[in-house]
């Protein structure tokens, strides 16, 4: 085929910097994997939603100083207003739940699958468009919500095979940090900043870190002690910091209890590092990681309680998480555990000679409305050696094939069994009829 068009050069043809084609072998996997993610979502009954991929710019910049305001791929419409592509699909989901307001009955459990834009450096399982799952569960206010977000995060990972040994789950609270800065009588207007801030630890020079810091006006004192929490591990060393009475000390508790009655607790590891760059999360946080730490991280979320009340509504209990495409793809392939996904059929139908072509599309008509995949030979003047190889790239079950002869005798098709070479000759009633009896 020629790859020149009359108006003359052709034209580049990757994609543009940091997305994706998917050919049919790449959409194979992603269906897939998305059909991992519904699956998971309703075994834990929750419904589906989706949103426009186009969002008022609003929705991301009412709260300012946020890393993904800097990412946004926004621009004005032909009607002048300011729009964007959705960086992410929390803040729609906030919107979509504003906008039902009282005519839904809480809590809501709800998830969705999306495609998400952010300008940004790039690094494995790192791009500036992928898909992301959700999972957020609106109006439950204990940590009893965090843990079924856990446990349908940990389904998903044994799903596919992962185990506890592949992969972990950091789990914090922002309040240990809250308290931490009331310690050391810092301005709860500068608690978003830090968080912002200290969640790239792991990114940036501690220097780096300490010098952001200082630049929003937090005491060199203050600096060294949340940096320092920040390092805890364990609930002894937390409860000698901020007190057993603390709201945070409680909530991990119970948290880490929710998780034995689950049975994932292997899963799980308190580590206070884990703040979440996203200014919303008020109260628990956690991220997936894996164990041999080459990869980002793999998913993340926790409690956001005031996302609602942001965009005009009232304070609503509600968490959530966040697991891209991307990550989970490179681990599965780290790890020698993503599937192969060959394009399969059951059925490849051919006329032997050109009268019986129009009855040979009769034949694939009735297999496919028995439920069968089916590769009709449209081509002209192909050879038997051609249709055998186009079989076994096919990995197709079953050769029908129509014969002047065998079709004379009542509309008789051969059948050609690929696995085991037998033949046989039968009406496609009956041909449906075995192949439905066998299961094949």
């Amino acid at each position: 085929m020629s790859t020149k068009g009359s108006m003359g050069s052709q034209i580049v043809t990757d994609p543009p910097k940091g997305t994706r084609d998917f050919p049919p072998e790449d959409m194979r996997m992603r269906t897939w994997l998305f059909n991992n993610f519904r699956e998971v979502s309703r075994l834990f009954s929750f419904e589906e939603v989706d949103f426009p991929m186009v969002e008022s710019e609003e929705l991301y910049t009412r709260k300012a100083g946020e890393e993904i305001v800097g990412q946004l791929y926004n621009f004005e419409d032909k009607g002048g207003r300011k729009v964007a592509l959705r960086p992410e699909l929390t803040p729609s989901l906030a919107r979509l739940v504003l906008q039902k307001g009282k005519a839904q009955v809480f809590p809501l459990k709800w998830f969705a699958i999306g495609q998400c834009w952010r300008y940004e450096n790039m690094t494995r399982g790192r791009r500036r468009e992928h898909y992301q799952w959700n999972m957020d569960i609106i109006g439950v206010p204990g940590v009893e919500a965090e843990a079924e977000l856990l446990a349908a995060i940990v389904m998903f990972f044994e799903r596919l095979g992962i185990t506890s040994k592949d992969v972990g789950i950091k789990v914090s609270n922002r309040k240990v940090l809250q308290a931490v800065l009331e310690k050391y009588e810092i301005q709860a207007d500068n608690f978003a900043p830090v968080c912002v801030i200290v969640d790239k630890l792991d990114k940036l020079p501690r220097d780096v870190i300490e010098s952001e810091l200082a630049k929003i006006n937090v005491p060199s004192e203050a600096i060294d002690g949340i940096l320092k929490a920040l390092t805890l591990q364990s609930f002894d060393d937390l409860e000698a910091l901020i007190g057993a009475e603390s709201g945070a000390v409680g909530e991990l508790k119970q948290l880490f209890a929710l998780a034995e009655g689950y049975g994932i607790q292997d899963w799980l590891q308190f580590d206070a590092s884990v703040v979440r760059g996203l200014a919303y999360y008020t109260g628990t946080v956690f991220e997936g990681f894996d164990k041999d730490r080459k990869l980002r991280a793999i998913c993340g979320g926790g409690r956001y309680d005031r996302l609602l009340s942001t965009y005009g509504g009232l304070d609503t209990p509600a968490c959530g998480f966040g697991f891209g495409d991307a990550v989970i793809v490179e681990l599965l392939k780290e790890k020698k555990l993503l599937p192969k996904f060959p394009h399969v059929v059951d059925d490849v139908v051919m006329a032997l000679e050109d009268s019986l072509k129009i009855k040979a599309a009769g034949v694939a008509a009735q297999l496919r409305k028995s439920g069968r995949v089916v590769e009709l030979v449209i081509e002209k003047g192909k050879k038997m050696r051609w249709v055998l190889k186009q079989c076994e790239t096919l990995n197709a079950k079953f050769l029908v094939l129509l014969g002047t002869t065998e079709w004379e005798q009542g509309g008789k098709v051969t059948v050609k069994n690929l696995a085991t070479r037998e033949q046989t000759v039968k009406t496609v009633d009956e041909l449906i009829e075995s192949m439905s009896a066998l299961n094949v």
